[in-house]
């Protein structure tokens, strides 16, 4: 774990509420030499439900291939996660050791396997060993219950900063809370969510409607950022609804407050996706980048993402150096319709180009003064069509480097 805090974090971690029948405890496990805990167990009020998306990714961890049949039943009562060993690409022992951290909670509860559920981050390759997952477990299940902000720091592996968030929304005349954890900081541009996230609502939600409206936002949030341009096999978000709160349950978009239950949903997802952002490994600046004008909304996230994973883009961002030349080649290698001569762009809110060359007398030194700050906008119209799309990132540094090349020591 890194001690350097990204220059990007925000000023503190937030204040945060309980939610009722959402228990959190530490423990560790001992996964790494590290001297911090590394294992946490969150334990679930019956009767919750549980929604999730998960890496696209053709090799994934056994945690992922557990969750995907489990999120089936739409049930919870126990969530365990391991930093520091992903357990993926580790055969029979890697799915041994998910079988028996689920088998050994559920024993615990009282509750069946398929209630647990499991996520592993880290080093690939390495299996999970048995005997520190269970001594781990059997540290937390008699631990002291713990605030978010520890649970937060315990999921963390390159992260330099613990990250969470908070929304509310008003369903059914109640105030219902979302609390969010999340965790990534490198291997991250999901095809659905960022390494590992877990959402906690009181809202009493039916689990078809929390997996549509999970769903919903992440296309909006999770799946618009990028640090490097690579799918973990774990990748994994979690929603978890206790019903405490005793709102009528939520079970389609005709009842009262579902409007505002997927909008809170969605802003927190956003508030969390733009922390992975912020803690992107080596980062020193948070990128947002605006397609507009193309010939529909994919074609615009796809110019989006060949512009935020373009390494001369971020490499001159890195270097505060406005050579919007660069958009235009990530622009043309998308392999989406585009038209040179309909091309504009932006830095900030300067226009340096316009159909198809540089704006007349245009002056750099705004955008020169633009780069030197922290948060970076380019805007990009294709003038094509109505399709737009935002996309976050952050610059790439020698840090990133550093971190990657020796990140198994």
């Amino acid at each position: 774990m890194t001690t350097t805090i990204s220059p990007l974090a925000p000023a503190g971690f937030p204040a945060l509420p309980a939610i009722p029948g959402v228990t959190l405890r530490i423990a560790r496990a001992r996964y790494k030499t590290w001297d911090r805990c590394d294992l946490t167990f969150v334990t679930l009020d019956p009767g919750t439900v549980v929604a999730g998306v998960l890496t696209q990714s053709r090799c994934p961890s056994p945690e992922v291939e557990w969750c995907r049949k489990a999120l089936i039943l739409g049930q919870a009562r126990a969530l365990v996660v391991n930093a520091g060993n992903s357990n993926a690409f580790t055969g029979d022992r890697g799915r041994a050791a998910v079988e028996n951290l689920a088998a050994r909670t559920a024993q615990h509860l009282g509750c069946q396997p398929s209630d647990v559920f499991l996520a592993s981050t880290g080093v690939i390759g390495v299996p999970l060993p048995i005997d520190k997952s269970e001594a781990g477990l059997a540290a937390a299940f008699t631990a002291e219950p713990c605030g978010w902000e520890d649970a937060a720091a315990t999921i963390m592996t390159t992260d330099t900063f613990a990250k969470a968030a908070v929304t509310t929304a008003i369903v059914d005349g109640r105030t219902v809370s979302l609390v969010g954890i999340i965790k990534g900081s490198g291997m991250i541009m999901p095809d659905m969510a960022t390494m590992l996230g877990f959402v906690f609502t009181d809202a009493a939600v039916e689990p078809a409607f929390l997996q549509s409206a999970l769903s919903d936002a992440n296309v909006k949030t999770f799946s618009c950022i990028t640090v490097d341009s690579d799918t973990s096999t774990s990748d994994t978000v979690l929603a978890f609804a206790t019903g405490a709160a005793g709102n009528a349950p939520l079970a389609s978009d005709e009842d009262t407050g579902a409007d505002a239950f997927r909008a809170a949903l969605a802003d927190l997802c956003r508030q969390l996706a733009h922390l992975v952002v912020r803690d992107g490994e080596g980062a020193s600046k948070f990128i947002t980048i605006d397609v507009t004008g193309a010939e529909s909304d994919r074609s615009a996230h796809r110019i989006a993402l060949s512009i935020a994973n373009s390494p001369l883009v971020k490499t001159a961002i890195a270097g505060e150096d406005a050579n919007w030349g660069r958009v235009v080649m990530a622009v043309g290698k998308a392999g989406e319709p585009a038209e040179r001569d309909k091309l504009a762009i932006r830095f900030g809110e300067t226009q340096v180009a316009r159909d198809g060359l540089a704006v007349t007398g245009y002056d750099e030194a705004p955008v020169a003064a633009h780069l030197k700050g922290n948060d970076i906008d380019i805007g990009v119209d294709l003038g094509l069509g109505e399709g737009r799309a935002t996309v976050w990132t952050c610059d790439l540094t020698h840090g990133y480097i550093s971190i990657n090349g020796d990140y198994r020591s």
